[in-house]
């Protein structure tokens, strides 16, 4: 499970949410459903998207020109979690129970800020968007070597969630901002602060869908052992080494079974400005599906030569 929260440095989100709130409505104009692909929070699954604009763009009291105004969460369950959730509910049964999870990840975010006033998803004014599709951009190394065109839909299993979430809370009294890490000068300066630690959140959205949707996560898979791999201590490092080994031989045999069949994250990902990406000026619509087929080579041999190879 990746669970990012991006703030953009270009200011992208420190004016109306429209143009994201737009953006993320690219699925309904691309693929136009039968049924298209509302908002949804801890309080229904059919919200407008002007309403999301309006409601996001109308809560933002006493903040300034250059403070943001929302965040994106982007809450992507990987191929292996996927296929998981499809054996256990179906196609649609897997997308409303993954949009059920994130309203559950939005407590956790809730909590996180340690606040006596803010305890859930019911405190935030927030909005959940699932898509079914991911997108190359300019960042890929496909797109850089030309094997297929920015816009361009990924191959598998790609569904996901995005949040935008408001910087203040639902009585648009409370400034609640998940990029601030500070621990102030004592406990209850901190408190006031609403300090955040993402770290945290994204432990507690990955054992929040072990536990609902009782997945076996091999240690090796999990976010603490990426980070600790990327950011921990010698000693930590040494520690979650240890504890992967000591997995049981058939749990183990069985683990890398499933590995060999889909790819995991298995290390932790570059940070991303999923805000910016989402932002970036395109000049067209994303493409669909499709990579670049390679041309075939015309072979310039005679008529007898390929009877001879054929017998």
């Amino acid at each position: 499970m990746y669970i990012n929260i991006s703030d953009s440095e270009k200011g992208d989100n420190k004016a109306s949410s429209g143009a994201l709130v737009h953006y993320l409505d690219k699925e309904n104009r691309l693929y136009k459903p039968e049924e298209p692909m509302l908002w949804f929070n801890g309080k229904g699954s059919t919200v407008q998207s002007y309403e999301v604009k309006n409601k996001l763009d109308n809560n933002i009291a006493k903040l300034g020109k250059e403070d943001s105004k929302f965040f994106l969460i982007n809450i992507s369950p990987s191929q292996k979690e996927i296929s998981h959730l499809k054996e256990l509910y179906g196609e649609d049964g897997a997308r409303e129970k993954l949009k059920e999870y994130a309203i559950k990840v939005m407590d956790e975010y809730a909590k996180n800020f340690k606040r006596t006033d803010i305890n859930s998803n019911a405190d935030l004014l927030w909005f959940g968007k699932l898509e079914n599709h991911r997108y190359y951009s300019h960042k890929d190394k496909e797109v850089k070597k030309g094997q297929v065109k920015r816009g361009t839909a990924k191959p598998g299993e790609q569904m996901h969630v995005q949040v935008i979430v408001s910087r203040k809370d639902i009585t648009n009294k409370i400034k609640l901002s998940p990029m601030n890490k500070s621990r102030g000068r004592n406990t209850e300066h901190s408190k006031k602060l609403g300090q955040f630690d993402r770290v945290a959140f994204k432990n507690s959205g990955e054992k929040l869908f072990d536990q609902q949707f009782s997945f076996d996560r091999p240690i090796s898979e999990t976010f603490k052992y990426a980070n600790a791999n990327v950011k921990g201590s010698l000693k930590e490092k040494m520690d979650l080494h240890a504890a992967n080994n000591q997995v049981k031989p058939v749990q183990k045999e069985k683990s890398n079974e499933l590995q060999r069949e889909s790819t995991t994250y298995l290390k932790l990902p570059e940070p991303t400005d999923y805000l910016g990406l989402l932002l970036e000026k395109q000049n067209n619509e994303p493409l669909g599906t499709g990579l670049k087929k390679k041309r075939k080579r015309r072979k310039h041999k005679s008529q007898d030569n390929e009877q001879g190879l054929s017998m």
